[in-house]
């Protein structure tokens, strides 16, 4: 029978290197620029991502045997999207993105209206609160999976908000939000929450059900994922507020 491919591709350099660029900071391997799928440059204006970005590129293949896959890279991923998503369909994403309103998970509380319901509460009502003060929007909830719209002004208010953003913080919600399931928490993230509170709270019910039935390894590995997701989303965040 023969051997298995290895999964990933083969890394062909032998070092990742930054150059100053017009003003902003190139990757290069073995002196070629780092070239995204649309072909535009692997180049951003932060000194401090770009130096993230190359240690990530040189690390990438350095462990097994030499193949390296886009998990690798995951820095690299949400610059992709700052640098060729985004600004190729950029109305197209806030648009996606503001579609998790309707179906945020901090809206949606438990129907039995038990104790589940009451830490859903504890933990997610004050980020509604902190969404009204920070954007001025407030957000229903129901109880139990009826589908619920959340007003047309409020999503208006919420949509111009979001306009303003720039691309570097689109490409962090493209990834937390999703993740969490959460238009209002992935806001958080940006605003400055912890992630380990952010994972908290997206995670409530499934530690919930943990506490009743016990470990369940495919719902902690779940955890684990996201955990990981937000923090590279944080981290990237941060890179990019930094000259």
């Amino acid at each position: 029978m023969p051997a298995r491919a290895p999964a990933g591709r083969k890394r062909f350099w032998k070092q990742a290197q930054l150059v100053p660029q017009d003003g902003a900071y190139a990757v290069e391997l073995d002196g070629r620029c780092v070239r995204l799928p649309g072909k535009t440059a692997l180049c951003v204006p932060s000194r401090a991502l770009a130096e993230a970005l190359v240690a990530e590129w040189q690390a990438a293949g350095q462990e097994g045997g030499g193949y390296f896959t886009p998990d690798d890279l995951p820095l690299t991923g949400i610059a992709g999207s700052m640098l060729e998503r985004i600004p190729q369909a950029r109305d197209g994403v806030l648009e996606s993105l503001l579609a998790y309103a309707n179906s945020d998970l901090v809206c949606y509380r438990d129907g039995a209206q038990g104790k589940l319901a009451a830490q859903q509460a504890a933990l997610w009502d004050p980020w509604l609160a902190w969404l009204g003060k920070t954007y001025g929007v407030a957000f229903h909830t129901t109880h139990g999976v009826m589908p619920i719209r959340q007003s047309g002004q409020d999503l208006q208010a919420l949509g111009a908000a979001m306009q303003s953003m720039t691309d570097a913080q689109l490409a962090v919600l493209g990834v937390a939000v999703p993740a969490l399931g959460s238009l209002v928490l992935g806001l958080a993230l940006l605003g400055g929450a912890a992630v380990e509170e952010l994972v908290a709270c997206a995670t409530v019910d499934e530690r919930h059900q943990i506490a009743i039935w016990g470990q369940d390894t495919e719902v902690t590995d779940r955890i684990a994922s996201m955990q990981m997701e937000l923090e590279t989303a944080a981290r990237f965040d941060a890179l990019t507020r930094q000259a």
